[in-house]
């Protein structure tokens, strides 16, 4: 009897340690999908690599979310990815995410600053009937269909209507620094090496010539001044 009882626990005691081994691999994923199935199970279900957008949790908190979007293809912001951050407010569904990009952009509708999103649906337009899957479908849509006269970034959208090539190329130079897109221009790129070997921030000499339509004069004025 003595003998069976210590197997019987031994048994248990197996069948334990596996559970705590299971919990601490697998259950952390198990946990994260849950809650991602919550927030945007149209965007798991659906073909992802059709539309290249992704959702996936920042951590435990649910609230905080991470999207990416691919640049559409034939506008200056094919090639790159962009990083999206996503807050889930308390209300949603009945009020709309707060997204903003991450990745640093260019374009009229969207801060070259702090990735600010100007775009309807984030505002007064938001419906309770929509998903996370229809905000990045819908940003995606905004990267190929600026709306200059409605912007987040009056500079890009001076650029964007005064000088439409312009725009282009500076965007594109931004998608590749920025986001990994195919080699731009190599006149821009040569004025960045030119005043970054002066000794000034990268970051900050793209900011000044995109500014600055790619005059170097002003753009080193605009560089010391600040």
């Amino acid at each position: 009897m003595y003998a069976i009882r210590v197997e019987t626990q031994s048994r248990l005691s197996r069948h334990f340690l596996l559970s705590v081994w299971l919990s601490s691999v697998e259950w952390v994923y198990i946990w994260k999908l849950c809650l991602l199935l919550t927030y945007c199970p149209d965007i798991l279900f659906s073909q992802t690599s059709k539309n290249q957008i992704k959702v996936d949790l920042v951590d435990e908190n649910f609230t905080e979310l991470k999207g990416e979007i691919a640049g559409p293809p034939d506008t200056p912001y094919e090639g790159g990815r962009y990083q999206l951050e996503i807050k889930i407010p308390e209300t949603y569904p009945f009020n709309p995410p707060k997204v903003r990009f991450i990745t640093k952009i260019w374009h009229p509708n969207i801060s070259s600053v702090t990735g600010a999103i100007c775009l309807d649906i984030l505002k007064d337009q938001w419906a309770a009937a929509m998903t996370l899957r229809t905000v990045l479908l819908s940003l995606q849509a905004l990267l190929a269909a600026a709306e200059p006269d409605d912007p987040q970034d009056a500079v890009v959208a001076n650029q964007y209507k005064q000088n439409p090539e312009m725009f282009k190329q500076t965007a594109r130079l931004w998608s590749h620094v920025y986001a990994g897109a195919p080699v731009s221009s190599p006149d821009y790129t040569r004025k960045i090496d030119k005043l970054c070997a002066m000794g000034f921030d990268k970051n900050a000499v793209i900011v000044a010539l995109s500014s600055k339509s790619w005059d170097v004069e002003t753009a080193t004025e605009l560089l010391l001044s600040n």
